[in-house]
């Protein structure tokens, strides 16, 4: 038997990846901050972010033509550095496939993809205080806490 690991395939997502893109961002957001998301907004969110590659772009995991985990990226114009900073966001594996290497995988897709574009100068993430299963699995990839703290006011 295969080991999962060498049977999953990173591709782009498309249109048809949106309804499972948005439960697994609905699950995400309820398992690392446990807040419900509104199905319809996240939906469209998804569908509009599908067709708007300069806004984002999602990456799927796929085994037997199944997803089974995804990332976002969104861009971030640095001054600083003249270049683009990508943002992973959207981090979800589903619980029957995780401790397998799914995020590894697409997380080296998304940093090769980033390392090929010049004007990609590094790449980012936010991850909630109280993950540390998630903070260990980042700095096992090779990031580093940056030294900031987020801050937002919603709308």
């Amino acid at each position: 038997m295969t080991p999962i690991s060498q049977s999953i395939q990173i591709r782009e997502g498309r249109s048809e990846d949106a309804a499972i893109i948005a439960d697994y961002n609905r699950r995400m957001a309820m398992e690392t901050e446990s807040k419900v998301l509104n199905s319809e907004t996240v939906g469209k969110g998804v569908a509009q972010g599908l067709l708007q590659p300069e806004k984002c772009r999602y990456f799927v995991a796929e085994v037997v033509d199944s997803v089974i985990g995804q990332a976002m990226v969104t861009y971030e114009w640095s001054d600083w550095r003249n270049g683009d900073l990508w943002w992973i966001q959207s981090v979800y594996v589903h619980p029957d496939h995780r401790r397998q290497g799914i995020f590894k995988k697409l997380y080296q897709h998304i940093e090769t993809l980033a390392r090929e574009d010049e004007n990609v100068r590094g790449l980012r993430l936010y991850v909630e205080e109280e993950n540390g299963a998630g903070q260990a699995v980042y700095k096992k990839l090779g990031m580093s806490h940056a030294g900031y703290h987020v801050y937002e006011r919603e709308f």
